[in-house]
């Protein structure tokens, strides 16, 4: 097992496809996922499972790359083992857990959005372009920026987790475009087609970062870089335009209110 561990994961899938269906059943994605030289031995320690899932799920890859033989599992000693149903933040990234929500609220908004378009009123295509401000402005040069620039400095940005993350953010740059494109020719199956992919990737890229990504830097960080990382979040957020991050929670909430989004629609 251990020959395995220390291999990419897309030869293992791509060898045995029944790994990457097991992988699937405990959200660990990376079948789809378009990097895929992860060892094996890494998607364990960045998705840092409880213990006696981890080895459950060791047991069960084994099977499928040695059928019919038992296979020693091994334990992996990792400091900071997250227990069933714990899921803690430090401070600054804290903040961008916070900061997630309101994108959230937005991006459960857009299917309503899809519904109701417009692009031959003024009223409606208001709609579109306010909701582009917001992503471009709070969801990208705030949020993302703070990630980009501040947050993935502290670590090996050729890191395969990071390269999938910095995807997820051009892709949501590219559909922002198209939708803009879309507005422009008054194109309505175009703003709904990239609206909807913009929906569905950052409803996926928000509960990797929540769920993987933070906590497995939180691990990985100092106690006196968490303390410099929340400095230099306070910094950005002291030289931000207040007014309009102000303008952009007014604008989710109008739309909330619209179109009668349920909290439960807010995961």
């Amino acid at each position: 097992m251990e020959e395995y561990l220390n291999t990419p994961i897309k030869e293992i899938i791509t060898k045995f496809p029944k790994v990457g269906e097991i992988l699937e059943e405990y959200n660990i994605g990376c079948v789809p996922c378009k990097v895929g030289s992860c060892l094996l031995k890494d998607i364990m320690e960045i998705h840092n499972l409880p213990e006696n899932e981890e080895r459950e799920l060791l047991r069960r890859i084994a099977q499928v790359i040695y059928p019919g033989k038992k296979i020693e599992i091994p334990r992996i000693e990792r400091k900071n083992r997250r227990k069933a149903g714990d899921l803690t933040y430090s401070p600054p990234m804290k903040k961008l857990v916070d900061e997630h929500v309101l994108i959230k609220k937005l991006v459960a908004a857009i299917p309503k959005i899809i519904k109701n378009l417009d692009p031959e009123s003024e009223k409606g295509r208001e709609v579109i372009r306010k909701s582009v401000d917001f992503i471009r402005f709070y969801a990208d040069k705030y949020h993302h920026a703070k990630e980009e620039e501040i947050l993935f400095k502290y670590f090996d940005e050729n890191l395969d987790i990071l390269k999938v993350i910095h995807e997820d953010h051009e892709s949501a740059r590219a559909h922002v475009r198209a939708i803009l494109e879309g507005l422009d020719k008054k194109d309505k199956g175009k703003i709904a087609e990239h609206l909807m992919a913009y929906h569905e990737l950052l409803t996926e890229h928000i509960k990797k970062e929540d769920e993987i990504l933070y906590p497995w830097m939180d691990r990985n960080l100092s106690t006196a870089q968490v303390g410099e990382l929340f400095s230099k979040f306070n910094e950005a957020d002291g030289a931000t335009d207040k007014e309009v991050i102000g303008n952009c929670k007014k604008f989710v909430e109008e739309l909330e209110k619209k179109y009668k989004i349920k909290k439960e629609a807010v995961k």
